[in-house]
């Protein structure tokens, strides 16, 4: 064990860190190459495009910088600054648009201690000589293949156990890797879990102390990168795999134990949640953005409802809207005084308190040239008053979650909704001069019967004939389940793809659209989601054949006897009592007891 005040873990040592470049060529690997927009597990592919070559990209990235409008003040880095790559796996136009990457890069913009440098697959600023830290903001599941190659192109080792001293901590973050970073434990050497309003200031200054008192303790020497690992796993929040050992029952079989690797490391890590009252906003305004122009600031984080399956509800509790007298509307003149087009950000932005206020303060004539989008709305809160302002702010239709016709299954995954409440808002929206609404469902919800499917055929039939003058669409997923939630332990339902179908001919005889989601993009959902990180060798495997479910049974098949079958992530049911999840030691807002709870609640519905 090391007597250095930085660590408690045993020590390594390794050559002075060396210069690393940014690589030459095309992309390699698969790809990936799609993005994801909006909510509700939607999958969109992004149009194919001429990779610049790399020696153009400062240039492609100084014309994107040039429309850019920053709404935070930069800090000039120091001389002997942490050297910062963040990265974002996938083109400029849509990382740019990402609050979540927006937010960290001017986070480490506004310090004086660290000089940050933007990367993204088409354009990246000039990258430093050496680099201290690398860091990804992973939003997307398939943009892993983006990360592989992004390192490959930087001469970094995808795993993190094959680096070295001269190599920069590979650092990562977002939706993705806060609900279960397992599948790809092994190519971060560090990934930070939850809310980064306090976390980020928290890791960044353990690490520059940490560096600090390491090169004292060797005279100036290169920093031992196990030693950095253990002075950050001692942040609460921050998640080393490396120091985790995870073992299993058989080769192929499921969990058995997962265990700090060495003495002083947490047993287990905390999701790390923000408290207070300013929520994010936009820190740039482009018109290269997916979403041109657009200032957004979250209005609610987290939803007071639970749905059961629902990621984005249990695991950011608890429900916090942000006030609007000195907050929210000081937010939003902000932004009012760079574009007129505001996005209301939120899993329930019509719930917030306030929200009426809000509303009226939109409304007022001197903001008459205001084009407003709003994420998402509650189903019962959509009033006559709601669609006509929102209609007249630019809004032609409305998305709102019903899940499914029946309410039974309504019943089942905790969604307060009655059928006569959604009529009423399709009768709203059309009487508030709305053109369209679409409506978000699902299939192969765990208890659902066929009975519950044909209940969703003739809630949409309803809609039509209560609302004849609204375009109604109806999107519909196939049920995932999602870690730090109730439904963590059910498998994907095998009848999903049979009642897509079912839907989309009937609803096809009204003249409803029907937009199904892929029911094999469930399964690979189901399967990154579940995974534990012996999954890092199937990646590496799908990378090279492309991100289709061919590609990914084609990898099961070249490493059978390696790891479980796919159906063991993706379709088996797992006993709460017994089972040890993959994601067992990185903890969620609620302890699994009270998971445990909410289950045998919907059960009681089934």
């Amino acid at each position: 064990m090391s007597s250095r005040s930085a660590s408690q873990c045993s020590t390594s040592s390794g050559p002075r860190r060396l210069v690393v470049r940014a690589a030459g060529g095309k992309r390699g690997g698969g790809g990936g190459g799609r993005q994801r927009k909006g909510g509700g597990g939607k999958q969109a592919k992004q149009a194919a495009a001429p990779q610049p070559t790399a020696r153009s990209k400062p240039l492609i990235m100084a014309e994107f910088k040039a429309d850019e409008v920053l709404m935070f003040d930069p800090v000039a880095a120091g001389r002997d600054a942490l050297q910062v790559v963040y990265a974002y796996p996938n083109e400029y136009t849509v990382g740019i648009t990402s609050l979540g990457y927006q937010l960290v890069w001017a986070f480490f913009e506004t310090r004086p201690d660290v000089s940050v440098h933007r990367l993204f697959i088409d354009a990246h600023d000039p990258l430093p000589a050496g680099t201290d830290l690398l860091g990804f903001s992973f939003a997307w599941e398939l943009d892993y293949s983006n990360i592989l190659s992004m390192l490959e192109q930087l001469g970094i080792p995808v795993l993190a156990a094959e680096r070295g001293d001269e190599h920069p901590l590979v650092f990562g973050g977002g939706p993705v890797l806060t609900a279960n970073p397992e599948p790809y434990a092994d190519f971060f050497d560090v990934v930070l879990l939850g809310d980064g309003e306090e976390l980020l200031s928290s890791f960044t200054e353990r690490l520059l102390e940490a560096k600090r008192q390491l090169a004292a303790a060797d005279g100036g020497a290169a920093v031992p990168r196990r030693e950095l690992l253990c002075a950050l796993a001692a942040v609460p929040g921050v998640y080393v795999p490396q120091l985790y050992q995870v073992d299993y029952e058989f080769a192929t079989g499921p969990v058995a134990s997962i265990a700090p690797a060495e003495p002083g490391v947490p047993p287990a890590v905390q999701k790390q949640t923000y408290r207070g009252s300013t929520l994010a906003s936009s820190t740039v305004v482009s018109r290269r953005m997916a979403w041109e122009n657009i200032f957004m600031a979250e209005v609610v984080r987290s939803c007071p409802e639970m749905c059961r399956f629902c990621l984005a509800s249990y695991l950011t509790l608890p429900f916090r809207p942000a006030p609007l007298e000195g907050s929210l509307i000081p937010t939003l003149e902000r932004g009012l005084a760079v574009t007129d087009r505001l996005g209301l950000l939120g899993a329930s932005v019509t719930q917030h308190p306030e929200f009426s206020e809000l509303l009226d303060w939109l409304m007022k004539p001197e903001r008459s040239h205001v084009r407003l989008s709003i994420a998402s709305v509650r189903t019962n809160t959509v009033t006559p008053q709601l669609a006509a302002a929102l209609s007249s702010r630019g809004t032609r239709s409305l998305t709102v979650a019903v899940e499914s016709g029946s309410q039974r299954v309504r019943d089942i995954v905790n969604k307060k909704l009655a059928t006569d409440e959604i009529v009423a808002c399709a009768q709203n929206a059309q009487e508030g001069g709305l053109e369209g609404l679409k409506l978000y469902g699902m299939v192969g919800v765990p208890g659902e019967a066929e009975e519950d499917v044909e209940a969703t055929i003739a809630m949409m039939q309803q809609l039509r004939k209560a609302a004849p003058k609204l375009r109604l669409t109806l999107g519909c997923s196939t049920f995932v389940p999602k870690a730090h939630t109730p439904f963590q332990w059910y498998g994907v339902s095998a009848d999903g793809e049979k009642r897509l179908k079912r839907l989309e001919k009937a609803l096809g005889k009204e003249g409803i659209e029907f937009r199904p989601e892929s029911y094999k993009w469930s399964v690979v959902q189901a399967l990154l989601s579940r995974g534990d990180r012996r999954l890092s060798r199937l990646l590496l495997l799908v990378r090279q054949y492309g991100d289709s479910l061919g590609s990914f049974r084609r990898a099961f098949k070249e490493l059978q006897g390696e790891l479980p079958p796919m159906e063991h992530y993706v379709s088996s049911s797992y006993d709460p009592a017994s089972s040890v999840l993959p994601w067992s030691h990185l903890h969620g807002p609620l302890p699994q007891g009270t998971l445990v709870k909410h289950l045998q609640e919907a059960q009681q519905h089934m």
